[in-house]
């Protein structure tokens, strides 16, 4: 049964059927400016989820140091493994 929104229309993930997932990837804006965009937009969700809120936390900030974390160790592993 194919479905009633278009492909092009779609925009998560979770809306995407499985067979349509190849079409839906190619659609994507794969230029430089096209990536930058996708980290800017990207940024702003972060930035407005969990940093610019009225009652903030630790949550916004530790995230970002638990990602750097583990980003410096995959990247220092052969080194450390010794």
């Amino acid at each position: 049964m194919a479905s009633v929104v278009p492909v092009k229309k779609k925009q998560q993930l979770m809306d995407v059927k499985l067979g349509e997932l190849p079409s839906w990837i190619l659609m994507w804006d794969f230029t430089p400016k096209g990536i930058a965009g996708a980290f800017q937009r990207g940024y702003c969700w972060y930035y407005n989820k969990y940093v610019n809120v009225k009652k903030g936390g630790v949550a916004g900030i530790s995230m970002v140091l638990a990602a750097y974390v583990l980003f410096n160790f995959c990247r220092c592993y052969k080194e450390l493994k010794h």
